[in-house]
């Protein structure tokens, strides 16, 4: 008769197999389909940087670019040879970084929002979530260019500017100018993802600074204590803004802040973290995926799902079956539901938004959500890559 635990280790072993074929589907598409194709048809060989969005016949005409956009694409193909492409993604990380600096940089060092696909500056506005994406790019474009003293320099001088311009005298950063208010959550997440990723690679003190005074901000202030869910808006005192928009909990941000306080190292982000998944598990997955919105009283508040919340929930689940086998089973199904955008479009494209009548829109795939893609399925590779039996993955 077999015991409890041959049975629990069984399962166990059968989730983590399953993981691994997961695993191979997801890169391979990303390899063969989704690098050719963004590589070719998401770049602008005529004026340089990327397009927004692609259809199955090419580029939509027109779209203006956001500053994210570029930046997110130079993440994108910088991770590309670890993951297995083939391609060269040198001229896209340096194309990208190009129009970046040419067409978006402002007079005071941080850079505006939007341009035109021809480089014409369409929107002024400096928003702190631009600048996180920026200095992001700038770390991770180490990956395929080595350490240029320049790139270190231009985010050393960037961080600086940033303090300086859009540092709060209490806690946190404005959201950006000339709109210092509402704070907001979200580009303090990415902010803290790109100084996690520059801490990995410099010794200089100010990113280990930052990633404390970040994570100590969503402990104190981001987070609700009685709840353990994290909030999206809030006034100049921190408090959660009156209405609805105050009360709003997005469940891809629960899981996209437990995978990035999973990596900083101490045991009180690492307790928030599984809290976060936790929550985000029970009250913000129905039918399989992660839904776009609650309120903090855990109604829902938006019940289409868009992609980027399935890859948040592979990433900060993959991130705790490394500490804990027993997450495996639910990586699987976060994987599942994530591979339903991919399904069924030309190679290479996806889905965006899922509606509450299990039906996906039709329209062009965006560019942004690449960078989701890529972070998703490199940290299923690293988690797989760790687990036991690892061999087999390669």
């Amino acid at each position: 008769m077999r015991t409890e635990s041959v049975a629990t280790f069984e399962v166990l072993q059968a989730a983590t197999g399953a993981a691994r074929q997961l695993q191979r589907q997801l890169r391979d598409w990303l390899i063969s389909a989704a690098y050719p194709l963004w590589a070719r048809a998401g770049y602008d060989p005529v004026r340089g940087g990327f397009h927004e969005r692609l259809a199955s016949d090419g580029p939509v005409a027109g779209d203006a670019r956001r500053a994210c956009v570029q930046v997110r694409q130079v993440y994108a193909f910088a991770n590309a040879p670890a993951l297995g492409w083939t391609g060269d993604p040198v001229p896209l990380v340096c194309g990208g970084l190009e129009f970046l600096f040419a067409h978006y940089r402002r007079a005071d060092g941080l850079f505006r929002t939007l341009c035109a696909s021809d480089g014409t500056a369409l929107d002024e506005r400096a928003f702190l979530y631009d600048q996180a994406f920026v200095l992001l790019a700038l770390a991770e474009s180490h990956k395929v260019l080595g350490p240029r003293a320049d790139l270190v320099g231009e985010a050393r001088v960037l961080m600086e500017t940033i303090e300086r311009l859009l540092k709060r005298s209490g806690a946190g950063f404005a959201s950006g100018l000339p709109e210092r208010l509402p704070l907001l959550s979200n580009p303090h997440m990415h902010l803290l993802e790109a100084v996690l990723a520059w801490r990995e690679i410099s010794e200089a003190p100010v990113w280990g600074r930052l990633v404390e005074e970040l994570v100590e901000l969503a402990l104190t202030r981001l987070i609700d204590a009685r709840s353990g869910a994290l909030l999206e808006h809030f006034g100049d005192d921190w408090l959660p803004l009156a209405g609805a928009e105050g009360h709003i909990v997005q469940p891809g941000h629960l899981f996209e802040w437990a995978w990035l306080l999973r990596r900083c190292g101490s045991e009180r982000a690492n307790a928030a973290a599984l809290r976060l998944v936790r929550v985000g598990e029970r009250h913000g997955v129905r039918g399989g995926v992660a839904l776009n919105a609650l309120l903090d009283d855990f109604s829902v508040h938006d019940a289409q799902a868009r992609l980027w919340p399935q890859t948040e929930r592979l990433k900060a689940l993959a991130h705790l079956a490394l500490t804990d086998g027993e997450y495996w089973g639910a990586v699987v199904e976060s994987g599942r539901a994530l591979q339903r955008y991919l399904a069924a479009l030309p190679e290479g494209l996806w889905y965006d938004t899922l509606t509450v009548n299990g039906r996906f829109i039709a329209e062009p795939s965006p560019a942004s959500t690449l960078y989701h893609l890529v972070a998703a399925i490199a940290q299923l590779d690293g988690a797989l890559a760790m687990a036991p039996g690892s061999a087999a993955t390669r």
